[in-house]
């Protein structure tokens, strides 16, 4: 038996749709694998009873039939179903690094990268890496269509999330299909400052870089109380907040220090409109941990 630890994740960091992802320190998925003649699949953990373990409909399963990896598998949730923070990447990149060593296929890390986003592919209907990149690599990454790029960071995050729920699917519905050129030259520029903040270890960059106008604004219709929650944070000393993957979860990069005044205020203001929401105190940290 072969068990995986691998971190939630937030993808898009506002200016980089479906390119920038980063592996949080908390919360994270725990899976163990066993060889077996056929997949099987047993769920327990946060959410499990909305998450099919019928090998077909789960993200595990189609990372086991790609790998040719039939194995029993069990899954402990630590990170909530549709939460924006990866939930289902957490479990196939944990699928996809257990058994790749379970079963001795001897791929890299940045290889089994899109084999886990086939998994992916299961819950949102397309095999996205921004996800599943940094579950398994680690620090920050960039999920190109010819491979990834991954950055060591540290960045002081807090990630705010809130009892509401908000399908992969659904957020995708309300992303723009144009936008404006101007748009455009601001989001690449966010882009570019957030890259060169995680290159630097810099808070004040990385909030910076976050700034969206094309993507962000469409998804937070769908979030009660995101203006106010945004406001909090930033008025509580964040460098920068946005929506962490497609919501419902906020992110806010900040300074080591005001993490806990951060963490209180988000929680507040998601009260005031009468949403109960947690908040995980965390940093950018590793990839997936294997355990034998």
């Amino acid at each position: 038996m072969v068990t995986v630890r691998a971190p939630a994740t937030s993808a898009n960091l506002g200016s980089g749709y479906d390119v920038f992802g980063a592996a949080l320190g908390r919360p994270a998925d725990v899976v163990r694998v066993e060889k077996a003649d056929r997949t099987t699949i047993d769920v327990t953990g946060v959410g499990s009873q909305y998450i099919p373990e019928d090998p077909e409909k789960n993200t595990v399963g189609a990372v086991a039939e790609a790998l040719e990896a039939p194995a029993h598998i069990e899954i402990d949730k630590g990170v909530r179903p549709a939460s924006g923070l990866g939930s289902s990447a957490a479990s196939a990149a944990a699928a996809a690094v257990g058994l790749n060593e379970l079963y001795g296929r001897g791929l890299t890390r940045e290889e089994l990268v899109p084999i886990a986003a086939e998994g992916e592919a299961v819950v949102s209907g397309a095999a996205h890496a921004d996800n599943v990149a940094p579950s398994i690599m680690g620090g920050f990454t960039i999920a190109r269509h010819d491979g990834v790029t991954s950055v060591d960071a540290s960045i002081p995050l807090v990630t705010c999330l809130p009892e509401v729920v908000i399908s992969t699917r659904d957020a995708r519905k309300v992303v723009p299909e144009t936008a404006s050129m101007t748009d455009v030259v601001e989001v690449v520029g966010n882009a570019s400052t957030l890259a060169v903040g995680m290159a630097r270890d810099d808070p004040a960059l990385v909030g910076r870089g976050m700034e969206d106008a094309i993507v962000t604004p469409a998804r937070a219709e769908l979030i009660t109380g995101y203006a106010a929650v945004r406001t909090a944070a930033l008025e509580a000393g964040a460098t920068g907040v946005t929506i962490s993957g497609a919501g419902p979860a906020i992110i806010a990069a900040c300074r080591e220090s005001d993490r806990r005044t951060i963490a209180s205020a988000m929680i507040d203001a998601f009260a005031e409109v009468d949403v109960e929401a947690r908040a995980y105190q965390t940093r950018i940290g590793g990839g997936a941990t294997v355990f034998e």
